[in-house]
């Protein structure tokens, strides 16, 4: 893991580096050229792991990431100051830019197999040149220059004697642009640091230089905020060499909480080769008067190797069955999504039938919360639970239509019947109550509650629409190409329900004021209580000697009376007449909300059971072809369906990979 603004050097495997920084850079492929040759990791232990990381291997390979699937995963993280990773140094020049994938296997042949995958390709490559081939390939995935990207490139290295290993080395951690690079280059390198090391499934080898105090190094204080007890963190400190004093007691304080242990390791310097640097780290940590006494388990690129080695192999084993049970779960779902998206249709017969089934559901999902008030299907959605609106909005109507009758029933009592009679008298015999003057006060009252049940008619059709526009639409929601057909159907059919229903209400009103009719018995009942009182008023009213100016009348409160003494020749009369309209409007209100209610109760059952039906088919079967429509799929749903599809055969195909490997689990369960 190179710094991402670190200078490369394509000829670094021929000649001396032209400085210092240069001499010490380090980078992570050392394993990838040399074989560890003393480390016993390069026995059977490796016949026994190369399955469980063949397996991880081909899931990372098939992105099973993608699924929201993590693998166990070694992730190198340092600061850019650390040098890049730990001893693993044959390849100086690179510079790490991208996320690089580095998969060792040990393999015996005679020549090293390089490959570099990125962008869907596959470069095959060798020791000489895979420095250059690493660099022209971040170039191509990165871009010329020194920015970074989070598209990952693999290099896979097949050769006799390196470990099994798989890791991510991640570009340096850097806080100052240099030139050439973004001013947020701090923010980029830490968004993709985080995603890698977040996953409980990824172990962290953090490298740290033996130069700096480790509890001021930014990739611990990364690695830290995902893994507080560091269980998963492993610390290797490279630079040995440069700052001996104080590393023993550095690595064994352990103030930064590494839960994995430290590897001291001493960097390449300069030309050497491999085999150089490793006796040169053997002969320094043997027998330097401070590095020697570390003690031995934790010093060296070969104890490094073995270390990671068995810390992967034992992470593969712990996760894999979580990981087997993640790829079932999440190819389960997906088929259960899959089998519940409408089926793509290919002929006017599976059309067909697939229109009549959005209609039958549709209607019985009408029936169901518009007439049988059964609301299953919408259990949270108040506005769906039908009945129970019609039957507050029914209530309000009946409120609002005898609230509106009058304020104060005792003001101007009787003289707007005073007013009528005065006007409809003609020749006749006295104290006669002309019907003119009764239908002249009925008509007036029904004038003024006129726009009320209009106005309750259309509310109620205004809020079925919403209703039966929300269901249709969903049931039609996997074919968005007749979705207009079917809202336009259901704006069509409702206003022809509403223009209905506003007519059938002005007739009914017009028959309230052609007429006054009824055979309920509770208006002569009413009537007769009212009358009841007509004696006692009357006298109150006209020869009680006593004049009073309140008479105190039951069912309309004080009464004033003064005025009404001036027309005592028509005052029985009016007395009579208001009695009568009085108990009658009664029977007039109840009429119009009882008859209103029945009424939409009809037309809402004839809209689902079959006005409903003919409108959709109606709308369909017109010019446009619209059934036809139906034969192509809207863009969301072809969409929806590919991904599904590419997320069932990738699933698959890991699930084949894990079913292979599932009898090597025990292996490393110790």
């Amino acid at each position: 893991m190179a710094g991402g603004g670190k200078h490369s050097n394509a000829s670094a495997f021929k000649k001396k580096s032209s400085t210092v920084t240069q001499h010490e850079e380090e980078n992570s492929l050392a394993l990838v050229l040399q074989p560890v040759q003393d480390a016993p990791i390069i026995s059977s232990y490796n016949d026994r792991i190369r399955p469980l990381l063949n397996a991880v291997d081909k899931l990372r390979h098939l992105m099973i990431t993608r699924e929201g699937i993590q693998l166990p995963t070694i992730v190198v993280v340092g600061d850019q100051s650390s040098g890049s990773l730990v001893s693993l140094n044959h390849l100086p020049g690179i510079c790490t830019r991208v996320p690089l994938i580095m998969r060792l296997q040990h393999k015996s042949i005679p020549q090293p197999e390089l490959f570099l995958e990125f962008n869907g390709k596959v470069v095959k490559t060798d020791e000489e040149h895979v420095s250059e081939a690493i660099n022209l390939a971040t170039d191509e995935i990165a871009g010329l220059g020194k920015g970074i990207s989070n598209t990952p490139l693999t290099l896979e290295v097949r050769k006799n004697g390196v470990p099994d290993l798989t890791m991510v080395d991640l570009p340096g951690i850097t806080r100052v642009p240099v030139h050439g690079q973004p001013d947020n280059i701090y923010d980029q390198i830490r968004e993709i640091i985080m995603e890698y090391i977040t996953p409980e499934e990824s172990i962290i080898l953090n490298v740290l230089s033996a130069t700096v105090d480790f509890t001021t190094c930014e990739s611990i204080r990364m690695s830290q905020m995902v893994d507080k007890t560091g269980e998963r963190t492993l610390a290797v400190v490279t630079k040995s060499d440069k700052a001996p004093e104080g590393l023993l007691e550095k690595v064994t304080a352990d103030d930064v909480n590494i839960g994995l242990g430290y590897v001291c390791v001493r960097n390449r310097i300069g030309d050497e080769s491999y085999e150089e640097a490793r006796v040169e780290e053997a002969r320094l940590f043997e027998s330097h008067p401070m590095l020697s006494k570390i003690d031995k388990s934790i010093v060296g690129v070969p104890v490094l190797a073995q270390k990671l080695v068995q810390i992967q192999a034992t992470s593969i084993a712990r996760n894999l069955p979580a990981i087997v049970k993640s790829i079932n779960d999440k190819l389960n779902l997906n088929v259960a999504e899959l089998r519940r998206m409408p089926k793509k249709m290919s002929s006017l017969s599976e059309a067909m039938t697939a229109f009549m089934q959005i209609i039958g559901l549709a209607k019985e999902s009408l029936r169901k919360i518009l007439v049988r008030g059964e609301f299953d299907e919408y259990p949270d959605e108040q506005n769906m639970h039908c009945t129970a609106r019609l039957v507050e909005m029914l209530n309000h109507y009946s409120v609002e239509l005898h609230r509106n009758v009058e304020g104060n029933p005792a003001n101007n009592f009787l003289m707007e019947e005073i007013m009528v009679l005065e006007e409809a008298k003609g020749i006749g015999l006295p104290n006669f109550l002309p019907r003119s003057a009764f239908l002249t006060v009925l008509q007036k009252k029904v004038n003024g509650i006129l726009s009320i049940p209009i106005n309750f008619a259309e509310k109620v059709w205004n809020y079925v629409e919403d209703v039966v526009i929300s269901v249709i639409m969903q049931h039609s929601d996997n074919y968005y190409q007749l979705r207009l057909s079917f809202r336009r159907a259901g704006h069509n059919l409702i206003a022809k329900m509403k223009e209905r229903s506003v007519n059938w209400v002005m007739e009914m009103v017009e028959m309230e004021k052609l007429t006054d009719y009824t055979c309920n018995p509770e208006y002569l009942s009413e009537w007769n209580k009212l009358m009841a009182q007509e004696d006692s008023f009357m006298k109150d009213v006209l020869t009680n000697e006593e004049r009073p100016s309140m008479v105190k009348l039951e069912g309309f409160g004080d009464i004033e009376v003064e005025k009404l003494r001036q027309y005592s020749h028509v005052l029985q009369q009016a007395f009579d007449m208001k009695m009568r309209m009085t108990a009658y409007w009664k029977i007039v209100l109840k009429r119009l909300v009882d008859c209103l209610a029945l009424h939409l109760l009809l037309c809402v059952g004839n809209l689902v059971n079959k006005e409903f039906e003919i409108e959709i088919v109606n709308e369909l079967m017109g010019p446009g072809d619209g059934i036809e429509r139906m034969l192509e799929e809207s863009p969301s749903v072809a969409a929806r369906r590919q991904k599904i599809n590419e997320s069932i055969q990738l699933l698959k195909k890991s699930k084949e990979v894990v079913a292979k490997i599932m009898d090597k689990i025990g292996t490393f369960s110790d």
